[in-house]
């Protein structure tokens, strides 16, 4: 296996961040001994860090016990530098809870949804970055429009900086445009990658990280993409986009979960079932997923 690089310690939210998939026993309990074991295989694999409790893994349908293991679980397995939780809760006091739990547990940076249980208006965001900052870690926004109705914005953003809330917004709108307005408005930003089906746009526009989906899968692969596209390596980002892409535009689907580890499972390592209300993937959705995956395998991308 590759040796891990040394990780950005000023930065922990920088390089490629896995949104890591949570492994699930067939009675669909947390098999932590797995999830520890996948942690450091996608270190070991090229990938700087992983996000546990993100939506890929999960969190909205675990106990809190579990979603604080999770987290336990990552700093044990990787080190707390490497590790970036999603500390999302309809509340701002649940949130801010998260983020010291993933503080007092050793992690360097947390990521944080707005409030998503209803639309919330621009004074509502900046009270709740507002007080889950008091946590005392860094905050890294994510802003999902598609999801949780709620927009950040290039200008509302600007603010959340302005004020000390956050240090950097997984951008998951899809929408490319914005990278060269957060350049304009607020270059102390880091912009990460959000969705994998925009990496190659997002990394010439400047990113400075990818919380990744498919690298659950393809680590190797996926990495190489994103050290090429960041560097400007067209040739050689291009020729894996196109190879990848019909793989990675399933992280910005409904049945992204499903999809991810149905790939998992087929490259060898543990996908498994995912917890209700999610539902297995149609015949017709697995067989597009297995055949673009057994693809990628068959090139040497696995």
């Amino acid at each position: 296996m590759p040796t891990p690089r040394p990780h950005p310690h000023s930065h922990p939210w920088r390089g490629v961040l896995v949104a890591t998939a949570l492994p699930l026993r067939d009675d669909l309990s947390v098999d932590h001994d797995r999830y520890a074991e996948h942690c450091a295989w996608l270190v070991a694999n090229g990938c700087d860090g992983v996000v546990p409790n993100g939506s890929l893994g999960e969190y909205q349908v675990l106990t809190p016990e579990e979603r604080a293991k999770v987290v336990e679980t990552a700093v044990a397995a990787v080190g707390g530098a490497r590790v970036m939780p999603g500390v999302a809760a309809y509340g701002s006091a649940e949130a801010r809870r998260w983020a010291e739990q993933a503080r007092d547990a050793g992690c360097a940076a947390v990521m944080l949804l707005p409030p998503n249980a209803y639309r919330a208006d621009e004074r509502s965001v900046l009270a709740h970055y507002a007080e889950v900052a008091k946590a005392g870690v860094p905050v890294v926004a994510y802003n999902n429009p598609v999801d949780t109705k709620v927009d950040l914005v290039p200008e509302l953003l600007a603010k959340l900086h302005g004020e000390g809330y956050v240090h950097a917004v997984k951008e998951f709108s899809g929408d490319v445009r914005r990278a060269y307005q957060l350049a304009e408005l607020v270059p102390e930003l880091d912009l990460l990658i959000g969705a994998d089906d925009v990496l190659l746009e997002l990394a010439i526009a400047g990113a400075k990280g990818w919380v990744a989906g498919y690298p659950n899968a393809l680590p190797i692969a996926s990495v190489e993409l994103y050290h090429a596209a960041v560097r400007g390596d067209l040739d050689t980002a291009g020729r894996l986009y196109a190879q990848l892409h019909p793989l990675l535009r399933w992280d910005s689907r409904v049945e992204f979960v499903q999809a991810i580890k149905l790939s998992m499972d087929i490259v060898g390592r543990h996908g498994g079932p995912c917890r209700p209300p999610r539902v297995p993937l149609l015949p017709e959705q697995e067989a597009v997923v297995r055949a673009a995956t057994e693809k990628a395998v068959a090139a040497g991308l696995a």
